[in-house]
């Protein structure tokens, strides 16, 4: 072999190996660290901004912005193929309960429990506290208990609504022959809380 070519070569493996190393101990571009991840907060629903209400159970919290409560039980009512509920929340001020019904479109209403009133549905409208309430109907209905509601698994109960002014309503239930227990409540309209499954 020709020393040119062998010299030729060793020069070329020489560059070879000053590239190598040169390479390898050239500081590596600093790799971008991601960034920490946004806080999300633990009780959004990615699906839906509201929730729906006919899916309500025992166990679900509810935020109306300036409250927010959980339900601990829930009334399951039927009525000759027609089906509404009643959700009963977490407070400390009594009783209060939320309905919802589809009819087709779905009404709501938030009661609080007046047990301090004397009162029983005997006509077709009732003055109640300077307001005059008029019957909007009445019926008997079967009912299957889920959570705490303080009633039996399964009964029946008889009711008697009124409609008063400016979405104000009156009620009366009575839960396996039992006294006629008193109710007032307000409409409540759809998306005026958000639903927060619960488990």
């Amino acid at each position: 072999m020709p020393v040119e070519l062998l010299l030729l070569l060793v020069i070329g493996g020489l560059i070879a190996l000053v590239i190598y190393l040169w390479r390898s101990n050239r500081p590596s571009a600093p790799t971008k660290t991601p960034p920490p991840p946004t806080p999300q907060d633990p009780f959004a629903q990615a699906h839906e901004t509201q929730g729906d209400p006919r899916t309500l159970k025992a166990g679900d919290m509810l935020d109306f912005g300036t409250e927010r409560t959980w339900i601990r039980g829930t009334l399951r009512l039927s009525e000759g193929g027609y089906v509404w509920a009643e959700h009963f929340l977490e407070l400390g001020d009594g009783k209060r309960w939320l309905s919802v019904e589809a009819d087709p479109d779905i009404q709501m209403a938030l009661w609080s429990g007046r047990p301090e009133l004397d009162l029983t549905p005997h006509s077709d409208t009732i003055e109640f506290e300077g307001a005059r309430y008029r019957l909007a109907e009445r019926g008997s209905a079967s009912y299957r208990s889920e959570g705490t509601t303080g009633l039996q698994a399964q009964g029946g109960m008889d009711y008697v609504d009124y409609e008063g002014p400016a979405g104000t309503h009156l009620t009366f239930e009575r839960f396996d022959h039992g006294r006629w227990e008193v109710a007032t409540g307000t409409t409540v309209p759809n998306g005026s809380f958000t639903i927060y499954p619960g488990g």
